[in-house]
């Protein structure tokens, strides 16, 4: 796999489809703002569009998004579940430890006393860190075959994923995925850092922030495709 290949004609995707061509930015910057719709053109560009797509049939965009977004959270729940179960054992054990002594200023006095729990949290999270990155191995191939395929159910096909992956190859696979994960962690830092200009940052991060939808939902399409799926 040619990661820097792949970056280049991520970016060069993103690039060509948005410089000179105003009204699909200015298309787009609204599609960021109502968020299924944006979901909905990067199922477009997951098709394996070049070049870049016009927003067209915003209705299908939109029902499109909604498919994505309603696959996003089914595949969230065991994270979710997993930070309830430990927040709320933490937050019911405090409250209880609190309700027992019968002081009103527990939390207050008894900061070592809540250390455990507060430990028991963290642990929480770290595993629903684990299983988040897990789940997005297989969410991000699902997600792609969803839009390729038309079906929601691909999107939880999790034989036919596994076989993409296979012929990706799992280490090419996590690694593209490390790679994607450190340049769009860098661009989108400096995008935030742009919210911090006075009365116009916001505006700048609006305005940027499909280059960096459009180079993700590109590169993720070339890891796909290098499996030699259609």
């Amino acid at each position: 796999m040619d990661y820097g290949n792949m970056l280049g004609d991520a970016f060069g995707y993103a690039k060509d489809g948005l410089v000179g061509h105003w009204k699909r930015w200015i298309l787009l910057i609204i599609a960021t703002i109502i968020s299924p719709l944006m979901m909905g053109y990067t199922m477009e560009i997951w098709r394996g569009k070049k070049p870049a797509p016009e927003p067209e049939q915003w209705g299908k965009m939109f029902i499109d998004g909604l498919k994505l977004l309603v696959a996003g959270i089914i595949y969230a729940i065991p994270v979710i579940i997993i930070i309830l179960i430990f927040g709320g054992f933490a937050f019911f054990s405090a409250v209880q430890d609190a309700v027992l002594s019968g002081d009103p200023n527990y939390f207050t006095t008894n900061i070592d006393a809540l250390m455990p729990l507060v430990l028991a949290f963290m642990v929480g999270l770290l595993i629903a860190f684990i299983v988040a990155i897990i789940i997005s191995l297989f969410s991000t191939i699902g997600f792609v075959r969803m839009a390729r395929t038309g079906s929601f159910g691909e999107a939880f096909n999790f034989g036919a994923i596994l076989d993409t992956i296979r012929k990706i190859g799992w280490g090419s696979y996590i690694l593209a995925l490390i790679i994607l994960f450190i340049v769009a962690g860098i661009v989108g830092f400096v995008l935030n850092l742009l919210t911090e200009i006075p009365y116009v940052g916001w505006v700048l991060w609006i305005i940027l922030i499909p280059i960096l939808i459009i180079f993700e939902a590109r590169y993720i399409c070339r890891i796909y495709e290098s499996s030699g799926e259609t």
